[in-house]
Protein backbone atom coordinates (compact mmCIF):
# COMPACT_ATOMS: atom_id res chain seq x y z
CA UNK A 1 0.00 0.00 0.00
CA UNK A 2 1.42 2.94 -1.05
CA UNK A 3 0.97 5.98 1.68
CA UNK A 4 0.76 9.44 0.54
CA UNK A 5 3.14 11.46 2.11
CA UNK A 6 1.67 15.03 3.24
CA UNK A 7 4.17 18.21 2.67
CA UNK A 8 5.62 19.19 5.80
CA UNK A 9 3.94 22.41 5.99
CA UNK A 10 0.58 20.59 5.93
CA UNK A 11 2.00 18.24 8.39
CA UNK A 12 2.93 20.80 11.35
CA UNK A 13 -0.81 22.58 10.58
CA UNK A 14 -2.51 18.89 11.41
CA UNK A 15 0.08 18.38 14.15
CA UNK A 16 -0.84 22.10 15.83
CA UNK A 17 -4.79 21.53 15.87
CA UNK A 18 -6.70 21.25 19.26
CA UNK A 19 -9.95 19.92 19.94
CA UNK A 20 -12.93 21.96 19.91
CA UNK A 21 -13.10 23.60 23.02
CA UNK A 22 -16.65 23.89 24.27
CA UNK A 23 -18.23 26.99 26.37
CA UNK A 24 -18.68 26.45 29.94
CA UNK A 25 -22.51 25.85 30.86
CA UNK A 26 -24.81 28.63 31.37
CA UNK A 27 -25.15 29.56 34.83
CA UNK A 28 -28.79 29.16 35.87
CA UNK A 29 -27.92 32.39 38.75
CA UNK A 30 -29.25 35.41 37.37
CA UNK A 31 -26.46 37.90 36.43
CA UNK A 32 -28.00 41.19 37.30
CA UNK A 33 -29.48 42.44 40.70
CA UNK A 34 -32.83 43.23 39.03
CA UNK A 35 -33.49 39.08 38.75
CA UNK A 36 -32.56 38.73 42.02
CA UNK A 37 -34.47 41.42 43.56
CA UNK A 38 -37.18 40.01 41.47
CA UNK A 39 -37.37 36.32 42.86
CA UNK A 40 -36.98 38.00 46.77
CA UNK A 41 -40.18 40.15 45.75
CA UNK A 42 -42.10 36.97 44.43
CA UNK A 43 -40.96 34.99 47.19
CA UNK A 44 -41.72 38.00 50.05
CA UNK A 45 -45.45 37.70 48.55
CA UNK A 46 -45.89 34.00 48.33
CA UNK A 47 -44.50 34.13 52.57
CA UNK A 48 -47.39 36.86 52.98
CA UNK A 49 -49.92 34.47 50.94
CA UNK A 50 -49.35 31.71 53.01
CA UNK A 51 -49.43 33.83 56.19
CA UNK A 52 -52.97 34.84 55.38
CA UNK A 53 -54.18 31.38 54.43
CA UNK A 54 -52.68 30.21 57.49
CA UNK A 55 -53.85 32.84 59.54
CA UNK A 56 -57.87 32.48 57.96
CA UNK A 57 -57.74 28.91 58.32
CA UNK A 58 -56.87 28.86 62.05
CA UNK A 59 -59.30 31.79 62.06
CA UNK A 60 -62.22 29.50 60.41
CA UNK A 61 -61.15 26.71 62.46
CA UNK A 62 -64.28 26.86 64.63
CA UNK A 63 -66.26 26.80 61.39
CA UNK A 64 -64.96 23.18 60.90
CA UNK A 65 -65.70 21.85 63.94
CA UNK A 66 -69.34 22.89 64.03
CA UNK A 67 -69.74 21.89 60.64
CA UNK A 68 -68.48 18.72 61.49
CA UNK A 69 -70.38 18.23 64.98
CA UNK A 70 -73.36 19.17 62.23
CA UNK A 71 -72.77 16.59 59.77
CA UNK A 72 -72.74 13.68 62.91
CA UNK A 73 -75.86 14.93 64.36
CA UNK A 74 -77.42 14.80 60.85
CA UNK A 75 -76.21 11.28 60.20
CA UNK A 76 -77.94 10.81 63.87
CA UNK A 77 -80.99 11.15 62.44
CA UNK A 78 -83.57 8.50 62.25
CA UNK A 79 -81.00 6.03 63.83
CA UNK A 80 -82.89 5.39 67.25
CA UNK A 81 -86.22 6.46 68.78
CA UNK A 82 -86.31 9.89 70.38
CA UNK A 83 -82.79 10.68 68.66
CA UNK A 84 -84.46 13.21 66.23
CA UNK A 85 -85.67 15.15 69.35
CA UNK A 86 -82.03 15.24 70.86
CA UNK A 87 -80.52 16.26 67.07
CA UNK A 88 -83.25 19.33 67.45
CA UNK A 89 -82.34 20.51 70.55
CA UNK A 90 -78.41 20.04 70.01
CA UNK A 91 -78.31 23.08 66.81
CA UNK A 92 -79.66 25.96 68.73
CA UNK A 93 -76.80 24.99 71.81
CA UNK A 94 -73.73 24.27 68.72
CA UNK A 95 -75.78 27.48 66.87
CA UNK A 96 -75.04 29.51 70.29
CA UNK A 97 -71.73 27.74 70.07
CA UNK A 98 -70.33 29.18 66.44
CA UNK A 99 -71.47 32.45 67.49
CA UNK A 100 -69.64 32.46 70.86
CA UNK A 101 -66.76 31.48 69.24
CA UNK A 102 -66.95 34.22 66.59
CA UNK A 103 -68.10 37.52 67.90
CA UNK A 104 -67.34 38.95 71.61
CA UNK A 105 -69.08 37.23 74.89
CA UNK A 106 -70.79 40.23 75.64
CA UNK A 107 -72.20 40.60 72.18
CA UNK A 108 -73.91 37.29 71.72
CA UNK A 109 -74.29 35.64 75.14
CA UNK A 110 -77.27 37.14 77.08
CA UNK A 111 -79.23 37.29 73.46
CA UNK A 112 -81.99 34.90 73.73
CA UNK A 113 -85.51 34.84 71.95
CA UNK A 114 -86.28 37.23 69.59
CA UNK A 115 -83.13 39.08 70.30
CA UNK A 116 -81.36 35.69 68.99
CA UNK A 117 -83.05 35.01 66.47
CA UNK A 118 -83.14 38.76 64.79
CA UNK A 119 -79.27 37.98 65.52
CA UNK A 120 -79.01 35.04 63.59
CA UNK A 121 -81.23 36.34 60.60
CA UNK A 122 -78.75 39.81 60.80
CA UNK A 123 -75.70 37.63 60.20
CA UNK A 124 -77.50 34.71 57.44
CA UNK A 125 -75.66 35.59 54.40
CA UNK A 126 -79.57 35.51 52.85
CA UNK A 127 -80.92 37.31 55.43
CA UNK A 128 -83.84 35.74 55.78
CA UNK A 129 -84.99 32.68 57.77
CA UNK A 130 -87.69 30.33 57.50
CA UNK A 131 -90.98 32.09 60.27
CA UNK A 132 -91.58 28.38 61.52
CA UNK A 133 -87.56 27.87 62.03
CA UNK A 134 -87.41 31.11 63.61
CA UNK A 135 -90.71 30.17 66.22
CA UNK A 136 -88.89 26.57 66.50
CA UNK A 137 -85.52 28.47 67.55
CA UNK A 138 -87.66 30.53 70.15
CA UNK A 139 -89.46 27.63 71.32
CA UNK A 140 -86.32 25.30 72.04
CA UNK A 141 -84.91 27.71 74.47
CA UNK A 142 -87.50 27.32 77.28
CA UNK A 143 -89.14 23.91 76.20
CA UNK A 144 -88.89 20.36 74.13
CA UNK A 145 -90.50 21.20 70.52
CA UNK A 146 -91.92 18.02 68.32
CA UNK A 147 -90.89 19.04 64.67
CA UNK A 148 -91.90 16.99 61.67
CA UNK A 149 -88.86 15.05 60.06
CA UNK A 150 -88.44 17.64 57.03
CA UNK A 151 -88.32 20.22 59.34
CA UNK A 152 -85.46 19.04 61.18
CA UNK A 153 -83.70 18.43 57.87
CA UNK A 154 -84.49 22.44 57.16
CA UNK A 155 -83.35 22.99 60.57
CA UNK A 156 -80.07 21.75 59.86
CA UNK A 157 -79.29 22.86 56.35
CA UNK A 158 -80.35 26.59 57.87
CA UNK A 159 -77.47 25.77 60.58
CA UNK A 160 -75.30 24.49 58.24
CA UNK A 161 -75.76 27.63 56.23
CA UNK A 162 -75.51 30.61 58.66
CA UNK A 163 -72.29 28.47 60.39
CA UNK A 164 -70.59 28.13 56.63
CA UNK A 165 -71.62 31.34 55.18
CA UNK A 166 -71.79 34.18 58.10
CA UNK A 167 -70.13 37.37 58.46
CA UNK A 168 -67.79 38.28 61.34
CA UNK A 169 -67.44 41.85 61.04
CA UNK A 170 -64.23 43.30 61.99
Amino acid sequence: MDQTRLDPATEQALKSLADIAMPAPVSWIPQTWGWAMLAIIILGLIAVACWRWMKRRRADRYRREALAILSKLEKDIGRHPGMDQAVVEAVPALLKRVALAAWPREEVAASSGQEWVTFLVETLPAGKLDPDLARVLIELEYRDVAIAPEQTAKLIATAKHWIEGHHVSA
